[in-house]
């Protein structure tokens, strides 16, 4: 509940203070348009940053590896970018934080330094051991019969009845 109440109640006092007090200094228009400089400088960031993203990514993905890091920088740009058009100096620099390359790597290396990525078929959970000591190997099936026709066999027993 408090990070819902700092994100959605006092973020956007803090946000109105800011732009009403750099208002009062440098006046209204600049202040508009810095914060609309922030958004265009920041949507040329997010472009060049997520194609050079999603190229690491696909290449990982050739070498068959799995382009967690990858994954977690896009994550990062989607919500830095969000921050960036958001209007507000602290959004702004939040979303600088997760734009710039240099300051995203220091964020993203304390955060997935805590994640443990499992590819699917190995690690935890995929050779499962039965109480007997055998291993589990899960899968589908599918059996064959042969297929009987049953308007064939009712036929057949009218005819052996006639004779």
């Amino acid at each position: 509940m408090r990070p819902f109440l700092v994100l959605f109640i006092v973020l956007p006092i803090l946000e109105m203070w800011l732009l009403i007090t750099v208002g009062e200094k440098i006046g209204a228009l600049p202040t508009i348009g810095l914060v609309l400089l922030t958004a265009v400088v920041g949507v040329a960031l997010l472009r060049r940053q997520g194609i050079s993203t999603l190229m690491r990514a696909q290449e990982k993905m050739r070498a068959g590896e799995v382009p967690a890091r990858e994954m977690a920088e896009g994550i990062f740009l989607a919500v830095g970018g969000a921050l960036l058009l958001t209007p507000g100096f602290i959004t702004d620099a939040l979303g600088f934080i997760c734009l710039i390359p240099g300051l995203r790597q220091l964020v993203l290396g304390k955060l997935l330094s805590r994640i443990v990525v499992v590819h699917p078929g190995y690690g935890p959970g995929a050779g499962r051991q039965e109480q007997g000591g055998g291993n589990v190997i899960e899968g589908d099936y599918q059996r064959e019969t042969q297929d009987r026709n049953p308007r064939k066999e009712s036929r057949d027993d009218s005819s052996k009845d006639d004779r």
